[in-house]
């Protein structure tokens, strides 16, 4: 039976859901590993620590207008009722019109880009991205102009923000963790909007086909349908899609329930947290271990990263059968793989690299540190044919990330495909996780712990010291 290249489902599986579905599709998703793109690699590399800890999950919706776009909000905000979520519409950003725009307002394109104070909301969206109220304007669509008082919106947890050019912009677009485009028929719009219009606005049917025909429908074809481009998912028939809007709940729920610098970077990947790895955390960071149980915990944790690090391998479907003369569906495992550690505290994660992959091949790499400055390649030994291999990099500490970014930048100089390298770590300071995750958007870390940050000398806290001291019993103890 001829084998068939697939990929295994992780943490991630919500996407998975997502791709396989017939009636809802993420645009940017990679089959051949399902790799979804990193959602936030425009981000900039200067949050602070602080910012970070306060990042709401800020969602775009947009689609031609009477999409349904505000039909798939409120089923999203309908099923978060536990969380605290705001919708924001792009439609209260419209600029006021002036007189002379109020006697020709026949004439005036409500679906440029232009007619919306982009400013105002990406300033308002920013202030909410940091954990500060904003006031919304209150525009009102009978008059064009903005009316007192404005709406007074608190931080979130979620924010949303819909309209039909909510994706035109970068600055706004690069704001957001998930990008959805509501796409429904043109036909549907139309009848939509004529109800709508005539009803709710009081608008005479003949001037709404005419706004339609000669400002509507020009507008979403030059500037909105372009920004499909630009969605994670794609939602066919609005809020009638019962299917998608469960699944992108399923993926906000997780998203939420993930360390912040998760919901930054879809590359980085921390092991589930249980009373045991806490336990284990809280053994080998006590200064008063001794040297033993240090290493026995330490290396029950390095375990589990390493197989938390393996599950993100290629497989091949594969059948056996079974002593009860039965058929198997299973998978193979990945055969073309390395360790690379990173001398010498790496090496302490090789015996479990081996225990987990038999005659697995290893290499070495030696940077010498200092600080956060002075990071010098002293030495390698790397695998003759790397470039065909998956590698799993092995560093039990993230600290500034300089170190990594050399070793890292190394193995892609021997030809190793970025998406091919597994970066495996015990604890990971933000700094470091901030600069290998841009850097190396394609690269997968996968860490126990994300710890609170650097000291003045660079040293990660809260930490646990000096690991290669601590582990191989060199320390002055």
């Amino acid at each position: 039976m001829a084998s068939v290249k697939l990929h295994p489902m992780n943490s991630k599986s919500t996407e998975d859901l997502l791709q396989m579905s017939a009636d809802v599709h993420f645009s940017r998703l990679h089959v051949d590993g399902l790799e979804q793109r990193n959602l936030k690699s425009d981000k900039s590399n200067s949050l602070s620590n602080d910012d970070i800890q306060r990042q709401p999950f800020l969602i775009g919706v947009a689609g031609g207008a009477a999409s349904g776009k505000k039909t798939v909000c409120d089923m999203i905000i309908e099923q978060l009722h536990d969380q605290r979520v705001v919708l924001v519409n792009q439609g209260s950003f419209y600029h006021d019109l002036n007189e002379e725009e109020l006697s020709r307002v026949c004439e005036y394109n409500f679906d440029h880009p232009d007619a919306f104070d982009t400013e105002k909301l990406l300033c308002c969206l920013e202030s909410l991205k940091h954990g500060r109220a904003v006031d919304i304007p209150h525009y009102d669509c009978k008059n064009y102009k903005n009316t007192l008082p404005p709406r007074k919106v608190n931080p979130s947890d979620v924010i949303i923000l819909e309209g039909i050019l909510v994706f035109h912009d970068p600055r706004v677009r690069n704001l957001m963790n998930m990008k959805i485009f509501v796409d429904t028929d043109a036909d549907v719009r139309l009848s939509r909007r004529i109800q709508r219009d005539t009803v709710e606005k009081s608008r005479d049917i003949k001037m709404v086909l005419d706004q339609y025909s000669k400002f509507v429908k020009p507008a979403f074809d030059d500037f909105i349908l372009p920004t499909k481009k630009h969605a994670d998912i794609i939602i066919p028939r609005g809020g009638d899609n019962h299917v998608a809007i469960d699944l992108i709940v399923q993926h906000i729920r997780t998203k939420l329930g993930q360390h912040d610098l998760c919901k930054i970077y879809s590359n980085l990947y921390v092991i589930q947290s249980t009373f045991q790895i806490r336990g284990m955390h809280t053994l080998i960071r006590d200064v008063k271990t001794a040297k033993h149980d240090f290493i026995f915990y330490a290396d029950r944790l390095i375990r589990l990263v390493v197989e938390q690090g393996l599950g993100h391998l290629p497989f091949v479907e594969k059948q056996v059968t079974t002593p009860t003369d039965s058929v198997y569906s299973g998978v193979e495992f990945c055969k073309r793989l390395c360790g690379i550690s990173v001398i010498r505290s790496g090496e302490s994660m090789e015996n479990a690299l081996r225990a987990c992959c038999k005659g697995v091949k290893i290499g070495k790499i030696l940077i010498h540190r200092e600080g956060d400055k002075g990071q010098q390649l002293i030495y390698h030994n790397l695998p003759k044919d790397i470039s065909n291999r998956h590698v799993l990099l092995l560093d039990p500490i993230l600290g500034t990330g300089n170190s990594a970014v050399q070793a890292i930048s190394l193995l892609l100089s021997k030809g190793v495909q970025e998406a091919n390298i597994i970066f495996l770590n015990l604890i990971s300071a933000p700094q470091g996780l901030h600069v290998v995750c841009k850097r190396f958007p394609r690269l997968k870390v996968v860490t126990s712990e994300i710890e609170s940050g650097l000291s003045e000398d660079f040293r990660v806290l809260p930490g646990m010291g000096e690991f290669g001291d601590r582990y191989f019993g060199t320390d002055d103890g």
